[in-house]
């Protein structure tokens, strides 16, 4: 119960329901005749308004996402023949984080992952073929009774990327990334691995593994805010990868502060 009590919260404290809660109580009230309720909901609808906008725009989106995405780097360019970076040379297991995926008939587990999951999956490969005696964690549970877990979508994803099935190691009960980093606990104890999950979630995700007692080696994937970019004139305007993006950074702010009230950082 307090789980789902949780997620419902979370939801609509995200950027797009907050907003459109804000505009449809602000509409609301100006629909009022008393004088003081209509000025309350038309400082509320622009309050939503305004708000929506900036979370909409490329610029205030990065802005937002860049601190949280730039506190771990990432794993540099692997060369082959050349051994990997002394940190990772010494991880034991590579622990992919679940980031969802679809369900299609017909379609390659690939071509089924979100975005975020594809993005961790494909890292891991990367981490995987330098590191020949570490071991795939996949993690995720499944979103129905009759399909396939986040784990094994993931699992099958690697498989048709070139890592053996009997590499591979399955989380697939574990609902949030708390309950992961108990699970990995059971599979890593005290061995070095590498965490790989979205950079805008990474920060998370370490605070709650170290609170674990694990040893995790940050490998941040799915970046969101590239800062060299060159600029271009559409940057100053919005579209919805954007309002995505500030999604991002607002989720894991609310839930980070979250963890830290909780004693978990």
């Amino acid at each position: 119960m307090f789980f789902w009590l949780k997620k419902f919260l979370g939801f609509w404290l995200m950027p797009l329901p907050f907003c459109l809660i804000l505009l449809l109580v602000g509409l609301g009230l100006t629909r009022l005749r008393a004088g003081r309720h209509a000025r309350l909901g038309r400082g509320l609808a622009l309050a939503g308004l305004g708000l929506l906008l900036l979370f909409s725009n490329k610029y205030v989106s990065i802005w937002l996402v860049h601190p949280i995405e730039a506190r771990y780097p990432a794993i540099p360019e692997l060369q082959a023949g050349r051994p990997p970076p002394p940190a990772l040379a010494a991880c034991r297991f590579v622990v992919v984080l679940g980031g969802g995926n679809g369900n299609s008939a017909g379609l390659s587990a690939t071509n089924q992952l979100s975005t975020s999951a594809l993005a961790r999956i494909t890292e891991a490969v990367r981490l995987l073929r330098v590191l020949p005696d570490a071991r795939l964690v996949v993690s995720g549970p499944a979103d129905a009774a009759n399909h396939p877990s986040h784990a094994t979508m993931l699992a099958r994803a690697a498989e048709s990327l070139g890592v053996a099935p009997d590499r591979i190691a399955y989380i697939d009960q574990a609902r949030d990334t708390e309950d992961e980093s108990h699970a990995v606990a059971r599979i890593a104890g005290p061995a070095p691995f590498a965490l790989v999950t979205s950079a805008w979630h990474m920060p998370r995700a370490m605070a709650l593994f170290h609170h674990a007692g694990l040893a995790p080696l940050a490998c941040p994937a799915d970046f969101t805010a590239h800062t060299g970019d060159n600029f271009q004139w559409p940057d100053l305007f919005w579209d919805l990868p954007s309002l995505e993006r500030s999604t991002w950074a607002v989720r894991e702010r609310l839930g980070y502060l979250w963890i830290w009230l909780r004693g978990k950082t």
